[in-house]
Formats: structure tokens, C-alpha cells, sequence
């Protein structure tokens, strides 16, 4: 399948089987996905810009590689993505962060904007958009069909979990957005769930059922 990088570090395997393991109770299931996202963020922040400064260290002057241009963008698909970004700041303390907030029609799956705020500079930045779960894909081509107006400079798809039925449908929508996850599961049930999944990430983030 095009377009998506599966991470299959071990600490990131382990972490997420706890992480589905339906007696893991909100708090250790937060934690864990902001360790899962930490880890997520260097697979997908390999391949950023580097640039050569000098530098003076306690012993002697060096050439030095540090981050070129301005720090990424973060951006959150409300509500669950929220359980990352955490995890993703403690990675990039100067990244921006921009917010969509987007709930799915229970009837037609279909994804519904309530919300959007986005750094006004994005067009100048890398972005990465994160949602614990691509599943229909409905919602993460919405965001990212705002995050591509708004006119970052790219655009990477981070997730914990992801369908093939989602990875299709953003490959087909936005072929230029490269998916990272930490799994590709089986495909989605009647309802629309990744199988085996992990339930609902926003109820399990932050304790809502």
C-alpha cells in the first residue's frame, strides 16, 4: 500500500499492545499515547532540513547541524489528536501548533467541520497532522485539505492506528501526504472501527465512556 510508513520499533510494538488491551484504564492509556506519539515523531521528522552553525562547546569551536528554517507546524484533529500532541511538543518545543475540530455524521461517516485555527504563518512551515486513528479517512482528508489551502509548505499524516479503507482514501484524495503509524490493522466494522483497533482513542484519552 503507497504512501504509509509503519513504524515497527520495538518500543513502539510493545507500547501500543498495552495501549489496546481493553483493562487498560485512561490515565496508563493517555500516557501511553503520548509516549507512542514521542516516538512516532522522530520516524517522522527524519528526513526535516538541516543547517551548519558555529558553535562553541566547553572545550572547543565546532560546526554544528541544527533545525533549517522555522520549526513544523502541529496540527490536532480535535478531539483525540490532542491525546499526541503532547508527546509531539515534548519532541519539537518550537513547533506551532494549529487545531481543526471535526466530529463524524454517525449516519453517513462523513466528516463535519466545527472548528479551524491555524498559525498564520503555516505557509512557511512543514506540517504534521495528527489523529490517533485513520479510519473512514473522511476526517483526515478534511484536515488536511485545510492544512494544503492554507498552504503548508508539506504536509505528513501521523496515527497511531490506520485502516487500509482510510490509507486508500487519503492516498486517493492527497497522494502527497506521506502516513506514519505505529500498525495497519485488518479494516473497519459495520460501524466504521478499526478491527482490532483499540476502541475509541477521544472516550479512552479522556474518559468520556
Amino acid at each position: 500500500m503507497p504512501k504509509i510508513h509503519v513504524v515497527s520499533h520495538p518500543l513502539i510494538q510493545h507500547k501500543l499492545t498495552q495501549a489496546r488491551r481493553k483493562e487498560t484504564g485512561a490515565p496508563a492509556f493517555r500516557h501511553l499515547i503520548r509516549e507512542i506519539a514521542i516516538l512516532l515523531a522522530y520516524e517522522a521528522t527524519r528526513d526535516l532540513a538541516l543547517a551548519q552553525v558555529e558553535i562553541e562547546t566547553p572545550v572547543a569551536s565546532m560546526v554544528a547541524p541544527v533545525l533549517a528554517g522555522k520549526s513544523p507546524c502541529l496540527v490536532s484533529i480535535l478531539r483525540a489528536g490532542n491525546g499526541m500532541l503532547d508527546g509531539m511538543l515534548d519532541v519539537l518545543p518550537d513547533a506551532r501548533v494549529g487545531h481543526v475540530g471535526l466530529y463524524r455524521d454517525p449516519k453517513t461517516l462523513e466528516a463535519v467541520e466545527y472548528y479551524c485555527k491555524l498559525p498564520d504563518d503555516i505557509a512557511t512551515r512543514d506540517a504534521l497532522v495528527l489523529d490517533p486513528m485513520l479510519a473512514t479517512g473522511h476526517s483526515a482528508v478534511a484536515a488536511v485539505r485545510r492544512v494544503l489551502a492554507a498552504g503548508a509548505k508539506s504536509i505528513r499524516y501521523v496515527c497511531i492506528l490506520a485502516a487500509p479503507e482510510g490509507v486508500a482514501e487519503l492516498n486517493k484524495h492527497c497522494p502527497d501526504v506521506a502516513i506514519y503509524a505505529a500498525a495497519l490493522d485488518s479494516h473497519l466494522n459495520d460501524h466504521g472501527y478499526i478491527v482490532p483497533g483499540l476502541g475509541d482513542a477521544g472516550d479512552r484519552i479522556f474518559g468520556t465512556k
